[in-house]
């Protein structure tokens, strides 16, 4: 593999696919895993990541070799592009990768990074963690009760990106064909108007499902909620639900039961070892993050309903600041955080990278190195709950000690050593 401005470190092996059907990876002892440090903050959580991850990956007795690659301002400064075909082709080649946040400038030709990244490698899962870390402030009584995992589908839905501007031909042509040929009538109002249009798929939702369910299975997980606005609409998101339900049923056996089988057939005794899948109305869904967030363990959603649900919950364990996150695709992942760059604090040395390294986290489990990952995860808490935090845990904690964001991972990789 080669790359016009990306050097493929000579110590390390690529991670291939070990089974096309399923998308298990062959995992070698040193592979080589792309990194995009990114924009703004970037600079500074990037390389705060890679020392933590070295970290453990050295405890369990292996090794990283990274592999830099750009999108973003740093791929402006280089390629004079904001995504250049390096970068999508080392991810696609490599199979799984971490990156920091980026800002799409102005006129860049994307509507969002991110979302040109996850959609370009069919990163099909975006899927987010949140559980409180002991010693991190939060806004409710009982942060310790969430414990839940967003599986949100990542490729249809309104990021889709299919819509027209109002004042535009095409818009009008839109509107026309939906009053006159489609007869919609006394729905649009006179006057400009913008007009969207809202893809959801039977492939697309289910194999969304598929991937929550599974990870359910193999992480001794409960339930599969299916949140959604089908009561609304009816024929989208209306249409989610019945697909997921239609997966469980069909594809399961008797591993997977439906909620309505929990109460007809086992008078609300869950067996053993199943997954029990329900579904619940988004709003609904968000009142109960809150009142009943010990009842929910695995969510999957659409893209729009994915992102307001999984930074409300993060919010529940002290914001979006330490909140992690990854792509999933067939056979391929790619961590990232949920925040955003913060420009303003580029360079200062000073941000919260646990977000960043708890990523790195989700990329070392995705990769069945589940020892490390535990290790990033346990050692992150030690720091955090001794105390030792940066700047935005200390000023709302008394008697912290606040370290910079490169102090912070060296705190971080101290307690991986004393765990290891």
């Amino acid at each position: 593999m080669s790359y016009d401005k990306v050097d493929v470190p000579d110590d390390g092996e690529a991670i291939t696919l070990a089974d096309a059907e399923t998308g298990e990876l062959n995992v070698p002892s040193n592979p080589v895993i792309p990194i995009i440090h990114g924009d703004g903050i970037g600079t500074d959580v990037g390389p705060a990541a890679q020392k933590v991850l070295d970290a453990a990956a050295e405890a369990t007795d292996r090794s990283i070799a990274w592999m830099r690659v750009y999108a973003g301002e740093s791929a402006r400064e280089k390629y004079d592009e904001h995504l250049p075909e390096d970068t999508v082709s080392a991810i696609r080649d490599h199979r799984v990768a971490i990156k920091g946040p980026l800002t799409t400038p102005v006129g860049a030709g994307f509507r969002s990074l991110n979302v040109a990244l996850r959609q370009t490698l069919d990163m099909y899962a975006n899927v987010r963690p949140t559980y409180h870390i002991d010693g991190v402030p939060s806004p409710v009584k009982n942060p310790a009760a969430m414990d839940m995992i967003t599986f949100r589908e990542n490729t249809e839905d309104v990021y889709a990106g299919v819509e027209w501007e109002a004042g535009t031909d095409e818009v009008e042509r839109v509107r026309e064909f939906l009053e006159d040929d489609m007869e919609i009538a006394d729905v649009i109002h006179d006057g400009p108007v913008g007009i969207g249009v809202k893809p959801i798929s039977e492939f697309g939702s289910k194999r969304l499902v598929r991937e929550a369910i599974d990870y359910a299975l193999a992480n001794d997980r409960d339930t599969v909620t299916l949140v959604h606005k089908g009561n609304i609409m009816k024929f989208t998101e209306g249409a989610f639900r019945d697909w997921g339900y239609e997966v469980a049923r069909e594809e399961y056996g008797e591993d997977v039961i439906t909620e309505d089988e929990l109460w007809d057939e086992y008078d609300g005794e869950q067996p053993a070892g199943t997954v029990v899948v329900n579904d619940r109305i988004a709003d609904n869904m968000l009142q109960q993050l809150l009142t009943r967030t010990g009842e929910y363990s695995v969510i999957a959603t659409m893209n729009l309903n994915g992102d307001y649900m999984s930074d409300a919950a993060g919010a529940q364990i002290g914001g979006l600041g330490i909140a992690p996150g990854a792509n999933f695709g067939h056979g391929r992942c790619l961590a990232e955080p949920v925040h955003g760059s913060a420009p303003k604090y580029a360079g200062e040395d000073k941000v919260n990278p646990t977000a960043m390294i708890l990523s790195g986290r989700e990329m070392l489990d995705y990769i069945g190195w589940s020892d490390a990952a535990d290790l990033v995860r346990d050692a992150v808490e030690a720091t955090i709950s001794s105390g030792k935090v940066t700047y935005d845990l200390h000023r709302q904690i008394e008697g912290g000690e606040k370290l910079a964001t490169s102090e912070f991972a060296d705190a971080v990789v101290e307690n991986i050593e004393e765990l290891a």
